[in-house]
């Protein structure tokens, strides 16, 4: 039976989940308007891809941690990071459209530097719990 940290955590994804679909359909109508540069379409397109992407391994990972046992002090520490992780590194991107410039740091840059690694530690702490989990069934049995 779901934890509350699995619930709660895969309620918050599956909301953000068609906020991902509208972007794909706001970057449609925008190219269509002839709204964005190429490179505004480049990192729009950029930061679009990887949210969803990263919410979808984000539902994987939480699954994952639900059918191994993981407990709420790991997941719920694990799932923020990913959450936040996949905000900052996709945003970041939104952000580097608006702000920067082809060639030049920005601070999307930087946002998306920090959202990778916040992403890492995410999945880091999701891996431990795993391989600690594993362990104390080898023990057990």
């Amino acid at each position: 039976m779901p934890r509350r940290a699995e619930t709660v955590l895969t309620v918050i994804v599956l909301i953000a989940l068609p906020t991902v679909m509208y972007g794909g359909y706001s970057l449609l109508g925008l190219q269509t308007a002839g709204n964005l540069t190429e490179f505004q379409t480049t990192y729009f397109r950029a930061g679009h891809a990887h949210a969803g992407v990263l919410l979808v391994m984000t539902l994987a990972a939480l699954n994952a941690a639900g059918r191994f046992g993981l407990p709420e002090r790991l997941i719920w520490p694990s799932g923020i990071m990913l959450l936040v992780g996949t905000l900052a590194q996709s945003g970041g991107m939104f952000l580097h459209m608006v702000l920067g410039a082809p060639g030049e740091w920005s601070a999307g840059n930087t946002v998306t530097t920090v959202g990778a690694v916040v992403l890492v530690a995410g999945f880091v702490t999701l891996i431990y719990g795993v391989i600690a989990s594993r362990s104390r069934e080898r023990v057990t049995i």
